[in-house]
């Protein structure tokens, strides 16, 4: 039997070490034996995966999160030899317990069933190793602290995906197990819409383009994560990238996500030779690009002490209202750190023969 089992790595620095798309579930994917007997799917996975219950293995089925042969089925769905069989559970409630802190929240949109957050840079997502208080979801949780049916240690509520502590932009908060069930099948499936806008190190040739590459954990630094060629390691990604303008030794880039890896972005932009921004994480947080000028290395050390993080900003999320079934799409606007960051690089082209 050939089965992966995605589990947290929560060691790290950073909590946002997991898939965007992933993070808040547990996923399995199964090959079944040559010669395997029919059997209820549910019977089946549950003799085989670790710590999951038949009741969570049900409601999995029932929310469409057993597929087999790509396509969802029931529990009671018999299992064929060689079928391929692909998971998705809501992880098991947290270990620890979050406590409401009265952190401040930009809400861009709330009703209901959700809402959506503009989250700073600097604030960790979600509950970590080191960083078990502090985070959004304390936040969150003390925002609806008077909201009967929310339940901070609930994983059938709250937040859908996530992105990096050093990364600012748009977050969608589900209140409720439906609107959890429906968003997060969305983003299962690749059918939300999100685009980030980046700074980048070097001057992109090509206007636009798509970068092609799975991503897994480098094999020599457990803090990064690495394009592989091979098919067979890591997860397959695609990012969408456009150019917005170019900066003189650096770009500013629209990417759109297909897939929601682990530092996608950062790791897709470095693969073609365009390492993000003070991306001390990937070594963006050196001057890559440019002259040996003293004049110039002040520049970019002012540049970097403007933004003082990967210039990466969630700016637009598109999903559909899983009650009203509304098309929902929110923008906002570049945090004042990269503004500023543009800014400074503007005024480079213009002066650049001062520098």
């Amino acid at each position: 039997m050939d089965a992966t089992h995605i589990l947290p790595d929560l060691s790290g620095e950073e909590p946002e070490t997991l898939d965007e798309d992933d993070a808040l579930y547990e996923h399995f994917r199964v090959v079944v034996d040559k010669g395997q007997s029919l059997v209820r799917v549910d019977k089946y996975l549950f003799e085989r995966l670790v710590n999951a219950s038949r009741n969570r293995i049900q409601k999995a089925a029932e929310s469409g999160f057993i597929l087999a042969n790509g396509k969802p089925v029931k529990s009671s769905y018999k299992v064929k030899p060689l079928d391929v069989l692909t998971v998705m559970m809501d992880r098991p409630r947290y270990d620890n317990e979050i406590i409401p802190e009265d952190i401040p929240l930009n809400i861009v949109y709330e009703d209901k069933d959700l809402m959506v957050i503009n989250k700073p840079a600097g604030l960790v997502v979600h509950p970590g190793c080191g960083n078990y208080t502090g985070t959004l979801v304390n936040a969150i949780a003390w925002h609806l602290k008077d909201h009967p049916s929310y339940d901070p240690n609930d994983p059938q509520v709250g937040l859908v995906h996530r992105i990096d502590k050093d990364t600012s932009g748009l977050l969608v908060v589900a209140k409720t197990p439906n609107a959890k069930t429906h968003l997060g099948i969305q983003f299962f499936n690749k059918t939300t819409k999100r685009t980030y806008q980046t700074i980048v190190w070097g001057t992109v040739e090509q206007d636009e383009g798509t970068i092609t590459g799975n991503i897994a954990r480098h094999p020599r630094d457990r803090m990064q994560m690495a394009v592989f060629s091979d098919p067979g390691t890591g997860k397959h990604a695609v990012t969408h990238y456009k150019v917005l303008e170019r900066l003189g030794y650096v770009t500013l880039v629209e990417c759109r996500l297909e897939t929601g890896r682990t530092h996608q972005i950062r790791v897709h932009m470095k693969h073609i030779g365009h390492t993000l921004f003070n991306d001390a994480r990937y070594g963006g947080n050196e001057i890559l690009k440019g002259t040996h000028f003293s004049k110039y290395k002040q520049f970019v050390n002012n540049c970097f002490h403007i933004c003082p993080r990967q210039a990466l900003h969630a700016q637009t999320l598109g999903f559909i209202h899983p009650t009203t079934g509304k098309e929902m799409y929110f923008t906002t606007d570049i945090p004042e750190d990269m503004s500023q960051l543009i800014i400074k690089w503007r005024d480079y082209i213009s002066n650049r023969n001062e520098l």
